[in-house]
């Protein structure tokens, strides 16, 4: 499996003198594209409606328990960045930490399918989903991650928005009083104005 993992990373990652144009796509989809979530999620609650936000709230909590989950995985295995071993390029800067699984598909994947479990929410999970296949190749593209770290992701993923979507059968109402409450307090000026939903 190792071997399999190690020839795909080898034909995916970049080749000894890589585009400018394919070097600037990958760093972006590998290190900006993930603040799309969090700018969707606060989007998403100044403007949407209860059945919105619930759902918003259910793919956060969703997405702490992959990074959680990520984080046990790490103390528990420690697997080696292409990097580490002398593997491949590496164009991007990053941790010598443990690679399996991806921290950033993860929290974008566990936050996707979080939000493609309910209905009035799909759509933006769908795109989401979508948007963490490019986030994939560009991480793998720049050498901080293996294929195999990437499939982990997924399914590290689809646990936790599982379990968020199990918990929140008990755990929605109280969370949402809470988030409400301190939404209220913190974006009292823009409700007033009528910028945000009440």
């Amino acid at each position: 499996m190792e071997t399999l993992n190690r020839n795909l990373f080898l034909l995916i990652n970049a080749p000894d003198h890589p585009g400018a144009p394919a070097v600037a796509a990958a760093t972006f989809f590998a290190e900006y594209a993930i603040w799309i979530l969090p700018a969707m999620v606060a989007i998403g609650w100044l403007r949407g409606g209860e059945s919105f936000r619930k759902a918003l709230l259910a793919a956060t909590v969703s997405g702490c328990l992959g990074l959680l989950a990520n984080q046990l995985i790490g103390l528990c295995w420690q697997h080696p960045r292409p990097f580490m071993t002398g593997l491949g390029h590496t164009l991007i800067p990053h941790a010598p930490d443990s690679s399996f699984p991806s921290d950033h598909l993860t929290l974008l994947w566990a936050a996707a399918f979080s939000l493609m479990m309910t209905i009035r929410s799909r759509v933006a999970g769908l795109a989401l989903a979508l948007l963490g296949i490019p986030v994939a190749w560009a991480r793998i593209y720049l050498g901080v991650h293996f294929p195999f770290d990437m499939a982990g992701s997924a399914v590290v993923a689809l646990l936790c928005a599982w379990i968020a979507q199990c918990a929140g059968r008990w755990l929605e109402a109280p969370l949402y009083r809470v988030a409400m409450s301190l939404y209220s307090h913190l974006f009292a000026a823009l409700i007033h104005r009528g910028w945000a939903r009440p």
